[in-house]
């Protein structure tokens, strides 16, 4: 379990979970039950809304405590001066082990320093403050998953909002006073709306990054890598190799990487 003591995440993340809380209110409190408490339906809504929040909030939290693939530290300070200097000669290739002058200690290929975490992280996409944590080998799979549950339940939400407002106006003949209930449905209209943008822009870098094996670290460094994989071996290697039903669940874990002794 791994926690960030930075301001901007932890700000994002309180931030997060106020919208997901005030959401859930709208949609139970001014959506559902003054449109749809004398029906069956209403019910299935709110229950199917709550469970992708659940889900949400638990591929969140995975994605946040869980360990990105910090690599670790060296028992002992090593000197590689004379790595340093070799480096310094020629270009390192993306398969070769490299050397983190500010961890002072070996990197694997395709790891990269974090400035936030102040740890290398194994194939580091990116630092997210929305989940105050690196989105690296072992969490961008609940990244992916919070980001898609994200988008699917502020679609949804906005539907409903949608539709109350649809239903609130024709009982009014289409003339009625902006309410509180009409408040607090446009401004869940206006979250949901905001949300799944953002989400859905960064989804799609993320399958980008995915199909072409090739990180945001490494896009912006103009890493050149050829995919010789298939696609979809690439995303199992994010999702793992079971069933592909078991993707869209936070709880089971990604294929971890094999264990390697960074100590010596």
């Amino acid at each position: 379990m791994v926690f960030r003591k930075d301001p901007c995440g932890i700000a994002c993340i309180i931030i997060t979970y106020l919208c997901v809380i005030y959401s859930d209110y709208c949609v139970i409190d001014h959506v559902i039950i003054p449109t749809m408490s004398s029906s069956l339906w209403g019910a299935i809504h709110a229950a199917i809304f709550n469970i992708f929040l659940f889900l949400l909030a638990y591929s969140h939290i995975k994605a946040s405590f869980c360990d990105p693939g910090i690599v670790p530290l060296p028992y002992a300070k090593l000197d590689f001066s004379d790595i340093k200097k070799e480096k310094s000669k020629g270009k390192k290739k993306d398969n070769e082990w490299g050397v983190c002058s500010k961890c002072e200690a070996y990197k694997p290929p395709r790891a990269h320093h974090c400035r936030i975490c102040n740890r290398c992280i194994k194939k580091m996409d990116h630092h997210c403050p929305w989940i105050n944590n690196c989105v690296g080998e072992q969490n961008q799979k609940f990244f992916i998953l919070f980001l898609f549950y994200t988008a699917v339940a502020s679609v949804y939400g906005l539907l409903l909002g949608i539709y109350s407002l649809l239903q609130k106006c024709i009982k009014c003949n289409g003339h009625y006073e902006v309410g509180t209930r009409v408040f607090h449905v446009v401004v869940l209209l206006v979250i949901c709306c905001l949300f799944a943008l953002f989400v859905l822009c960064i989804m799609y870098d993320q399958i980008y990054s995915i199909c072409n094996d090739l990180t945001l670290v490494e896009q912006v460094q103009k890493a050149d890598r050829s995919v010789q994989k298939p696609g979809i071996a690439l995303f199992k290697e994010i999702f793992g190799r079971g069933s592909k039903l078991l993707w869209l669940l936070p709880c089971s874990n990604p294929p971890l990487a094999t264990h390697t002794d960074y100590s010596v």
